[in-house]
């Protein structure tokens, strides 16, 4: 049986979440289309935002 893929706007925010995490621009996003870019930013600010309060990966 095939593995069905993720859907690509939560494959672009968890890309996102990663691009924070590891201290990444928000200027390195590598999405054009607005969807995309709009869910990159949202995972990257979740990211900046753990990390502020804290939380350590």
């Amino acid at each position: 049986m095939k593995r069905q893929k993720r859907n690509r706007l939560t494959r672009a925010h968890s890309r996102g979440h990663h691009a924070g995490t590891i201290g990444r621009s928000s200027e390195d996003c590598p999405f054009s289309k607005l969807d995309f870019r709009e869910e990159w930013m949202c995972g990257w600010r979740e990211a900046r935002t753990e990390i502020a309060s804290g939380y350590t990966f």
